[in-house]
């Protein structure tokens, strides 16, 4: 699904034209690039607990390789990740689940299966940007309904023995009529939540994404819902007429800071750069963090992996391997193909 994201800021006013979850447009046929050496002898080493990357081409265990020193967790905006290989204990990284709308009876299934499989999943992603029309699209009161959904795979897991925390809404700058300002969207949909069931929704953490300066200010917003928050997407795509972030070298300072503030902030429980793989004539904001072959990174790439980090997350435990992944097929990921401004 193409989107188009228009940022709305209020001091000062100025809009702002970016793209977003999923893949783009065009993605190459990527060349094999050098050979990589995975699988269970390889050395894990330290990394941070919160650092992550939203990409939903993640498939080769090159790609795995490159990355496994620096980054603890990924996620596709789908219910299963596109491997066949044991990415967790192999790299120590951890897939993250997500119903990424108003979920059918058969993907409730389906993810209720998944995390049964995999013992090391303790989160759910759900409901992506449903203030803006080419996403989620759904109205407070719509999100209210829906919402239930995703509390009752939350319980049947827990009647399975497992305690798995829902993270969302992912909240953006949006589209729809009347919500632009994705706390606006928030407190109608607490309202609209408490007016239909007497008590405030299951929401274990928030989502937030963030394509521009200024991070810090958006999440004091959600200070007042009391909940750490998960930046599922982030990277500074500022577009103007007197300033835009167009050189690696740019790229590379709004990086720094973003995930300084991210690791030093205790309301930031894990943030996750927005993309993997993007074309060189797709990126003009150069916010890649893999090359055009497998296992390569690029300058961003390489910056990302050796950023300073505060929590540290522990190498698997035997107990925590999963079973083996399913094969995967066309409807593992959503559908989401925007762009690249």
């Amino acid at each position: 699904m193409q989107r188009l994201i228009i940022l709305t800021f209020c001091i000062p006013l100025f809009f702002l034209i970016i793209t977003g979850c999923g893949s783009f447009n065009s993605e190459p046929s990527i060349p094999a690039g050098p050979t990589a050496t995975p699988g269970p002898t390889a050395t894990l080493a330290p990394k941070s607990f919160k650092r992550g990357l939203g990409y939903n081409s993640m498939s080769d265990p090159r790609d795995f390789e490159a990355i496994k020193n620096g980054v603890s967790w990924y996620y596709s905006w789908g219910i299963k990740p596109n491997v066949s290989f044991d990415y967790y204990s192999e790299y120590n990284m951890e897939f993250i689940p997500m119903l990424w709308g108003n979920p059918t009876p058969g993907q409730m299934t389906e993810i209720k299966d998944f995390i049964l499989a995999h013992p090391e999943v303790k989160y759910m992603l759900v409901m992506n940007e449903p203030n803006l029309t080419d996403q989620a699209n759904m109205t407070p009161s719509q999100a209210a309904t829906v919402w239930l959904k995703y509390e009752q795979v939350k319980s049947d897991l827990a009647n399975s023995g497992r305690d798995i925390k829902i993270v969302g809404p992912a909240m953006n700058w949006g589209t729809m009529s009347g919500y632009s300002d994705y706390e606006v969207w928030l407190d109608d949909f607490y309202t609209a939540f408490n007016n239909a069931n007497g008590r405030d929704p299951v929401i274990d953490y928030l989502a937030f994404h963030c394509y521009d300066y200024g991070l810090d200010y958006f999440l004091s917003k959600l200070e007042k819902y009391n909940k750490q928050v998960w930046v599922t997407e982030m990277a500074n795509w500022h577009t103007a007429w007197d300033w835009t972030i167009d050189t690696l070298a740019k790229q590379v300072t709004c990086m720094t800071d973003m995930i300084t503030f991210c690791e030093n902030s205790d309301m930031v429980f894990r943030y996750a750069w927005f993309y993997g793989r993007i074309p060189s004539n797709q990126d003009p904001h150069y916010s890649s963090i893999f090359g055009p072959y497998y296992g390569q990174l690029t300058g961003l790439g390489v910056h990302y992996m050796s950023l300073p980090y505060t929590t540290e997350l522990p190498a698997p435990t035997p107990t925590d391997s999963p079973t083996p992944t399913d094969s995967p097929t066309p409807t593992d990921s959503p559908s989401p193909t925007p762009t690249a401004s």
